[in-house]
C-alpha cells in the first residue's frame, strides 16, 4: 500500500499625494477575519514524549466535520501512545497512525474534505488524506515552517497556541530512528483524566492509504 502524505499574499497600500489645501484622511483599517477565542472544548491538548505539552486551537467554524472527528477519536484515547512516524526538517511532523506506518487509520469512515482558508502556516494543525480528497480520517500533521502550496488542498483543523517547542524537538526521518510519540491526548474541557468513549461501531476503513505532500 501507499503511505500517507500530506503530500501571504503582499498587502499593497497605495500612496497618494494631496495638495496644500486638500486633508489627508487616513485609509480604513483593512478588515480583519475574526478569530474566535478559544474555549476549553476546542482545544486540542498533546503531551508529547519530547518532554512538554502542546495546545491546539480547533476551528469548528472552519472545519466542523474534522473537528468533531479529533475529539471522538481523542475522547476514545485513539491517539494515546501513536507515534510520528513521518517528520520532515523544515516541513512538517504527522501521526494519528496507530500502526505508525503512515497506512492506517480508524475503524470511522473517511471525511469529507473542508478545504477552508486557513493558511498552512508554521504550528498549523491539518488533516493528512489520499490523493481523493474525501479521504482524510485520523492521520494528522503539524507544520514546521509556512507551506502555503497545500492551502487549499488539504483542511486545516486550527493552530498550535502553546508548546511549540515540543514539536520542534520531534525526531526527523521516515520513519525516526527514536521516533516521539504522543503520551496522552485530551481535550481541553474534559480534563486529562476524563473516562475514555468508545467510538461507535462500524465496519468502514481506509480503502486508499492518504497521501502527504511533499516538501
Amino acid at each position: 500500500m501507499k503511505k500517507l502524505f500530506v503530500a501571504i499574499m503582499m498587502l499593497l497600500g497605495l500612496a497618494g499625494t494631496a495638495s496644500a489645501k486638500e486633508k489627508v484622511v487616513a485609509p480604513p483599517p483593512a478588515p480583519v477575519s475574526s478569530i474566535p477565542a478559544p474555549e476549553p472544548d476546542n482545544i486540542l491538548v498533546l503531551d508529547l514524549s519530547t518532554g512538554g505539552q502542546v495546545r491546539i486551537q480547533l476551528r469548528p467554524d472552519k472545519a466542523p466535520g474534522h473537528i468533531e472527528r479529533i475529539k471522538l477519536l481523542t475522547r476514545a484515547g485513539f491517539y494515546d501512545g501513536v507515534i510520528f512516524h513521518r517528520v520532515i526538517e523544515g516541513f512538517m511532523a504527522q501521526t494519528g497512525d496507530p500502526q505508525g506506518t503512515g497506512e492506517g487509520g480508524s475503524p470511522l469512515p473517511d471525511l469529507k474534505a473542508e478545504f477552508n482558508d486557513l493558511p498552512h502556516l508554521r504550528g498549523a494543525l491539518s488533516m493528512a488524506r489520499t490523493s481523493a480528497p474525501d479521504s482524510a480520517n485520523s492521520q494528522f500533521f503539524i507544520v514546521f515552517s509556512p507551506t502555503l502550496r497545500l492551502d487549499g488542498k488539504y483542511t486545516v483543523l486550527g493552530r498550535v497556541m502553546s508548546g511549540m517547542q515540543y514539536v520542534d524537538a520531534i525526531e526527523r526521518g521516515e520513519p525516526p530512528l527514536n521516533p516521539a510519540k504522543i503520551v496522552h491526548a485530551w481535550i481541553g474541557g474534559d480534563g486529562p483524566d476524563a473516562p475514555r468513549v468508545p467510538l461507535p461501531q462500524v465496519s468502514a476503513k481506509l480503502e486508499e492509504p492518504a497521501a502527504t505532500p511533499q516538501p
